[in-house]
């Protein structure tokens, strides 16, 4: 064989190697970062909520319906520390607000158009808080996919009521989640600013509102891991005590200022 040859059978196979080297070590550190997430924290349970109608306050009637994840059903915590509870009650200082909460854990916005859209349309509502994302960054559900499902939720909502109020959260920070190791967190957190983007765009031109659940509290979550619950992935109630105040603020915005959806002469 002449040396030439020899050499470059010899390269090719030190290349061959090294590539195999280098594919189980992407194998063992994804496998390693898959049994972190698994098995950092203690699965906390998904609550049993109330699905018929609550109404809490007096004044003005406000029909208001909650969609969304587990977030919206307070996992982590008791639901009556949720925020679908604290932003009723906070509705309820001024108006008799009758609360209905459809939201299911593990949903992502595909699931709450497909399977959540239909019942809250049958409560008529004034005001929908659509609380969605987190899943949806960690199941890498594209931005394009996203934003098409969330347009055909509040043209729907639209469509039964012109004058209602629309509420979106977007995703929390997922770069903030204590259940993740990095590099995943890191990669979470660029994920959650290309979807909350998109949703920050979407909002402006539908003149709805989006509440800032990422910018305004990720910084929080990553300084306070206490905020999260067992599961280290969830709030507890102290983290949802955060969540709650800019979701406040981001309904009364709605409700003071969000424009009417009816067509004009």
């Amino acid at each position: 064989m002449p040396a030439r040859q020899h050499h470059h059978q010899r390269r090719g196979t030190k290349l061959m190697w090294a590539t195999a080297c280098l594919l189980i070590v992407v194998i063992g550190f994804v496998v390693f970062e898959g049994l972190f997430v698994i098995y950092n924290g203690t699965n906390v349970p998904t609550p049993t909520i109330p699905r018929q109608p609550i109404t809490k306050g007096s004044g003005t009637p406000l029909s208001y319906v909650v969609l969304g994840d587990s977030s919206a059903v307070a996992q982590g915590a008791d639901y009556a520390d949720g925020y679908a509870i604290g932003t009723t009650e906070h509705l309820a200082k001024d108006h008799q607000v009758t609360m209905t909460n459809v939201a299911v854990s593990g949903a992502r916005v595909k699931d709450v158009l497909d399977k959540q859209l239909t019942t809250a349309l049958e409560h008529k509502p004034d005001l929908v808080l659509v609380a969605v994302g987190g899943n949806d960054v960690t199941h890498l559900t594209s931005t394009s996919s996203f934003l098409h499902s969330l347009d055909s939720i509040a043209a729907q909502f639209i469509r039964q009521n012109c004058d209602i109020k629309i509420v979106v959260t977007g995703a929390p920070q997922m770069g903030s989640v204590a259940r993740f190791p990095q590099p995943l967190r890191a990669l979470a957190g660029v994920r959650t600013g290309q979807l909350n983007k998109t949703v920050d765009q979407f909002t402006a031109q539908q003149k709805i509102t989006f509440a800032h659940i990422a910018s305004d509290t990720g910084a929080a979550f990553s300084q306070h891991p206490n905020l999260f619950a067992a599961d280290k992935f969830h709030p507890n109630a102290q983290g949802y005590a955060v969540w709650t105040p800019v979701l406040n603020q981001a309904i009364d915005e709605a409700l003071a200022s969000q424009p009417s959806h009816c067509p004009t002469d």
